[in-house]
Protein backbone atom coordinates (compact mmCIF):
# COMPACT_ATOMS: atom_id res chain seq x y z
CA UNK A 1 0.00 0.00 0.00
CA UNK A 2 0.97 3.48 -0.40
CA UNK A 3 0.12 6.46 1.12
CA UNK A 4 0.12 9.67 -0.90
CA UNK A 5 -0.36 13.23 0.60
CA UNK A 6 -0.32 16.76 -1.32
CA UNK A 7 0.39 19.83 -0.13
CA UNK A 8 1.20 23.57 -0.84
CA UNK A 9 -1.72 24.78 -2.59
CA UNK A 10 -3.59 28.06 -2.05
CA UNK A 11 -5.02 31.08 -3.82
CA UNK A 12 -2.89 32.99 -5.53
CA UNK A 13 -2.86 35.90 -8.16
CA UNK A 14 -3.17 35.21 -12.04
CA UNK A 15 0.98 35.50 -12.50
CA UNK A 16 2.18 34.54 -9.25
CA UNK A 17 3.51 30.97 -8.22
CA UNK A 18 2.73 28.36 -6.05
CA UNK A 19 5.06 24.89 -5.20
CA UNK A 20 3.12 21.63 -4.83
CA UNK A 21 4.23 18.61 -2.72
CA UNK A 22 3.32 15.04 -2.44
CA UNK A 23 5.23 12.75 0.11
CA UNK A 24 4.61 9.51 -0.08
CA UNK A 25 4.65 6.53 2.73
CA UNK A 26 4.01 2.96 3.14
CA UNK A 27 6.28 1.76 0.53
CA UNK A 28 9.22 3.26 -1.45
CA UNK A 29 7.83 4.98 -4.97
CA UNK A 30 11.39 5.67 -5.90
CA UNK A 31 11.36 2.50 -8.71
CA UNK A 32 8.29 4.06 -10.31
CA UNK A 33 7.10 7.39 -12.71
CA UNK A 34 4.44 9.49 -11.17
CA UNK A 35 2.10 11.95 -12.47
CA UNK A 36 -0.12 15.12 -11.41
CA UNK A 37 -3.38 15.32 -12.67
CA UNK A 38 -6.41 18.33 -11.81
CA UNK A 39 -9.63 18.83 -12.27
CA UNK A 40 -11.53 22.20 -12.40
CA UNK A 41 -15.23 22.68 -11.44
CA UNK A 42 -17.34 21.03 -13.89
CA UNK A 43 -14.51 19.41 -15.83
CA UNK A 44 -13.15 15.88 -15.87
CA UNK A 45 -9.70 15.18 -14.16
CA UNK A 46 -7.07 16.22 -16.12
CA UNK A 47 -3.30 15.02 -17.08
CA UNK A 48 -1.01 17.92 -16.20
CA UNK A 49 2.78 16.28 -15.96
CA UNK A 50 4.70 12.87 -15.03
CA UNK A 51 8.00 12.04 -14.25
CA UNK A 52 9.89 8.68 -15.08
CA UNK A 53 11.47 6.59 -11.67
CA UNK A 54 14.94 8.47 -12.16
CA UNK A 55 13.61 11.65 -12.89
CA UNK A 56 15.44 11.71 -16.07
CA UNK A 57 12.15 11.94 -18.41
CA UNK A 58 9.43 14.49 -17.67
CA UNK A 59 6.16 14.53 -19.80
CA UNK A 60 3.47 17.96 -20.02
CA UNK A 61 0.37 18.26 -20.82
CA UNK A 62 0.54 21.63 -23.90
CA UNK A 63 -1.38 23.87 -21.71
CA UNK A 64 1.26 23.86 -18.88
CA UNK A 65 4.29 23.27 -20.67
CA UNK A 66 7.11 26.43 -20.43
CA UNK A 67 5.17 27.24 -16.94
CA UNK A 68 5.34 24.16 -14.52
CA UNK A 69 7.79 21.85 -13.98
CA UNK A 70 7.93 18.34 -12.68
CA UNK A 71 10.77 16.81 -10.25
CA UNK A 72 11.20 14.30 -7.94
CA UNK A 73 13.83 13.67 -4.24
CA UNK A 74 13.38 9.86 -4.52
CA UNK A 75 15.73 10.52 -0.61
CA UNK A 76 12.45 11.61 0.65
CA UNK A 77 10.00 9.82 -1.74
CA UNK A 78 8.60 13.07 -2.62
CA UNK A 79 7.40 14.46 -6.20
CA UNK A 80 7.07 18.31 -6.48
CA UNK A 81 5.04 20.62 -9.01
CA UNK A 82 7.01 23.98 -9.41
CA UNK A 83 4.06 26.19 -10.76
CA UNK A 84 4.80 29.27 -12.24
CA UNK A 85 3.33 32.53 -14.21
CA UNK A 86 -0.44 30.87 -12.72
CA UNK A 87 -3.41 31.48 -15.01
CA UNK A 88 -7.30 31.49 -13.71
CA UNK A 89 -7.79 28.35 -15.87
CA UNK A 90 -4.53 26.92 -13.75
CA UNK A 91 -7.66 26.79 -11.24
CA UNK A 92 -8.53 23.27 -9.81
CA UNK A 93 -7.35 20.36 -7.52
CA UNK A 94 -4.52 19.13 -8.11
CA UNK A 95 -3.57 14.90 -7.32
CA UNK A 96 -0.48 13.33 -7.55
CA UNK A 97 -0.65 9.29 -8.61
CA UNK A 98 2.23 6.56 -8.78
CA UNK A 99 2.05 3.61 -11.14
CA UNK A 100 3.43 0.62 -9.33
CA UNK A 101 2.81 -1.64 -12.45
CA UNK A 102 5.32 0.04 -14.52
CA UNK A 103 9.12 1.12 -13.92
CA UNK A 104 9.21 3.49 -17.05
CA UNK A 105 8.72 6.84 -18.35
CA UNK A 106 4.98 8.11 -16.27
CA UNK A 107 1.78 7.78 -18.69
CA UNK A 108 -0.39 10.61 -19.41
CA UNK A 109 -3.40 8.41 -18.37
CA UNK A 110 -5.55 8.45 -16.01
CA UNK A 111 -6.30 4.75 -15.38
CA UNK A 112 -2.51 3.58 -15.43
CA UNK A 113 -1.96 4.89 -12.37
CA UNK A 114 -2.96 2.94 -8.86
CA UNK A 115 -2.27 4.75 -6.15
CA UNK A 116 -3.64 8.82 -5.91
CA UNK A 117 -3.63 11.20 -3.29
CA UNK A 118 -6.41 13.34 -1.98
CA UNK A 119 -5.73 16.49 -3.80
CA UNK A 120 -4.86 19.40 -2.79
CA UNK A 121 -6.62 22.87 -3.90
CA UNK A 122 -5.53 25.80 -6.37
CA UNK A 123 -7.05 28.61 -6.92
CA UNK A 124 -6.00 31.53 -9.20
CA UNK A 125 -7.46 34.77 -9.50
CA UNK A 126 -7.07 37.42 -12.34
Amino acid sequence: QVQLVESGGGFVQAGESLRLSCAASGRTVSRYPMGWFRQAPGKEREFVAAISWSGGTTTYADSVKGRLTISRDNAKNTVYLQMNSLKPEDTAVYYCAVDTHRYGIGSIVESEYDYWGQGTQVTVSS
